[in-house]
């Protein structure tokens, strides 16, 4: 009889193991989608998927996933590594940072503290929403773990997580620790992050379970397709036009402008595309300056206010007249001056490059362009607004290089993605 039951367990044990599916298949990055770091950053070596850390970015799937079970084994070389598995994500970054909308289960070492530990915290970011397990001394969406399990630097940790319908639970090394519920999004993709440090992952294996089919249940943005027009590290892919090679670097995964001179333009030309940029004064205005307020029609109305001048853009396949403006003017940003003010243009083409709606973020935040140009037709949306919508740019060129424009106002830009059309 006993007997019959030990085999009875082997078997199931071995019926468990086959419903596992690998998630990396140990030689190469096949299922996995670089988002946002420079190819040096993720490697796969040794049957491992290996991170130097830096840039700060993730490495996502190549598909969304639902319900499931996630195992793999991680480990930090340096006492103070810094990582995290995201669950249920969105594919791209939020607005101006490195990471996505997403749970994150924290894969770290040397951080015990009231607020957050190393023993493997469950977390909502960037517009994630999450009820922890146990309330949070602070009030955070973030579960704290009921104990310390987890093993230091140079040794391996086995993680396994549960996400079912909404609910998320974290075993370190054999056993639950931490859990929350009432997650959304709970359908979306998986990522590995790297945050500074050099980290390892191994016997990355899923088994999916059967869809909730529940009317609650958010899902992740569909922004797939998009590469990176920026590494995160350098200026790779871009080049300086009319400008001190200081004029334009690279600090914490931005590039930043200092205001002097000088355009910072793609290498590579474009044709249709729907390019993702996010942007952010910085530093000092040029000063307060009386600008005329521009009517619907995108004819001046007459009327002045002041403003705290500030002043960048982008061009447009090449062309400086076909510029999505960035600046502090009262019609607001996504305008197109150079079209807008062209007095050869028809009135419907002046109108249609005139923005909708002011939509830009108090100066010093985030903001985040989508700008589509198909042919002739271009479309912006600022910070969820469609503010230009399929307004004809007569005369632009069919194929042309991105620029980011330099007209004396400091300036950040981060996550340049793109998506080519056909």
């Amino acid at each position: 009889m006993q007997s019959a039951v030990l085999i009875l367990a082997l078997t199931g044990c071995l019926q468990a193991a086959e419903d596992f599916t690998p998630l990396f298949n140990g030689t190469d990055l096949e299922g996995w989608v670089n988002v946002n770091g420079a190819e040096s950053t993720w490697r796969a070596e040794d049957g491992m998927i290996r991170c130097t850390g830096l840039p700060t970015c993730v490495l996502r799937t190549d598909r969304m996933y639902e319900n499931f079970v996630l195992e793999l084994e991680w480990r930090h070389e340096d006492p103070r590594g810094n990582a995290g598995v995201f669950v249920w994500s969105d594919p791209l970054p939020a607005p101006g940072v490195p990471f996505t909308r997403a749970v994150e289960v924290q894969v770290m070492l040397g951080a015990e503290t009231e607020q957050y530990t190393s023993e493997g915290d469950i977390f909502a970011i960037w517009g994630a929403r999450l009820t922890p397990d146990r309330p949070h001394p602070s009030g955070y969406q973030r579960c704290l773990p009921s104990e310390a399990r987890t093993r230091g630097a140079g040794l391996w940790n086995h993680y396994r997580i549960e996400c079912r319908d909404g609910r998320i639970t974290l075993a370190v090394n054999g056993k639950v620790v931490s859990g929350g519920y009432d997650v959304n999004p709970r359908v979306g993709y998986i990522c590995l992050e790297a945050e500074g440090s050099p980290i390892d992952f191994r016997n990355l294996r899923i088994h999916e379970l059967p869809s909730s089919n529940s009317p609650l249940a958010m899902v992740a943005n569909d922004a797939v397709g998009f590469r990176s027009l920026f590494n995160g590290l350098d200026l790779e892919g871009w080049r300086i036009e009319g400008g001190a090679p200081d004029a334009w670097t690279v600090r914490g995964g931005r590039l930043v402008h200092d205001g002097s001179s000088g355009h910072l333009w793609t290498t590579e030309a474009l044709g249709d595309f729907v390019l993702v940029a996010d942007w952010r004064w910085i530093g000092d205005s040029q000063g307060v300056r009386e600008r005329p307020v521009i009517g619907p029609d995108g004819a001046e109305t007459g009327e002045t206010v002041e403003i705290e001048e500030r002043d960048s853009g982008i061009y447009l396949r090449g062309s400086d007249k076909s510029q999505v403006n960035i600046w502090e003017w009262p019609v607001g940003s996504g305008e197109v001056y150079g079209y807008r003010t062209d007095p050869g243009m028809p009135e419907e083409v002046r109108a249609a490059v005139t923005p909708s709606t002011r939509a830009d973020a108090e100066t010093g935040r985030w903001n985040r362009f989508v700008i589509t140009l198909r042919g002739e037709r271009l479309t912006v949306n600022l910070n969820g607004t469609t503010v230009i919508r399929d307004a004809p740019l007569p005369g632009v060129p069919d194929s042309g290089p991105i620029a980011l424009q330099s007209h004396h106002s400091p300036i950040e830009f981060t996550n340049l993605f793109v998506l080519e059309l056909p």
